[in-house]
């Protein structure tokens, strides 16, 4: 009884999302758990606030690890943890109590997340303070990317999807924690991790718009075809 409960509120809350991520199962499944806990008077803008904030705290760790102790990226990661509950439960909190507000929404979410994203790779810049800093402003430009392919492909299939592939921002937060995890304990570590990551990044985004590009001429001919 109880898991059939579950699996309702799950194709409820992921009814206008279609996730591949790798952690999809039990991301869901803990999101559908917290959906029902959450406090009424907790709203979904709330939500989308809390998650604003969380990533608020990621830039704050960066500039506090920059100007105190390395100890601060501490902080970074609870940050994250902040960012994943506000922004994973803010559209779905709305589906769960049957009060969506889809393109509401859809547009608060890219701004609020462009915002983030820029913040986080401000404040890694501001940590690093050589060269080596642009590697955050690549972050940014490269989830930029991300953001705009993901959009493409919506209005191109009418599909959402915020993920590539297997990797999705649940599995971003994880990783990005990991690395400020390691520059605790293995300064300056950051660094090379960090430049792995955009590298692994910059592939997806290829790979990710060549699969746009075959979408978007699949369609070019299905459209020539119905005329």
């Amino acid at each position: 009884m109880e898991n059939s409960k579950n699996q309702k509120i799950l194709e409820t809350i992921s009814k206008d999302r279609k996730r591949t991520n790798l952690l999809k199962r039990y991301e869901q499944a803990f999101i559908a758990y917290l959906v029902q806990r959450v406090p009424s008077g907790i709203s979904s803008n709330m939500l989308t606030f809390i998650g604003f904030l969380g990533n608020f705290i990621v830039f704050i760790s960066f500039i506090l690890a920059s100007k105190i102790n390395s100890w601060y990226l501490f902080l970074g990661v609870a940050g994250f943890f902040i960012s994943w509950f506000g922004d994973s439960l803010d559209g779905r909190i709305a589906y769960y109590r049957n009060k969506p507000r889809k393109w509401y929404g859809f547009a608060l979410d890219l701004t609020v997340d462009w915002v983030s994203t820029v913040l986080i790779g401000l404040g890694f810049m501001i940590y690093i303070k050589n060269q080596s800093s642009l590697l955050g402003y690549a972050f940014v430009v490269l989830y930029g990317w991300e953001i705009i392919t993901t959009l493409l492909r919506y209005k191109i299939t009418g599909k959402y999807s915020i993920d590539s592939g297997l990797f999705g921002p649940t599995e971003v937060r994880l990783i990005i924690s990991a690395l400020l995890i390691l520059e605790i304990f293995i300064p300056g570590s950051i660094v090379y991790l960090a430049a792995i990551m955009i590298t692994g990044l910059f592939i997806f985004n290829i790979l990710d718009f060549i699969k746009l590009l075959k979408l978007a001429d699949e369609r070019d001919k299905t459209e020539k075809q119905n005329k």
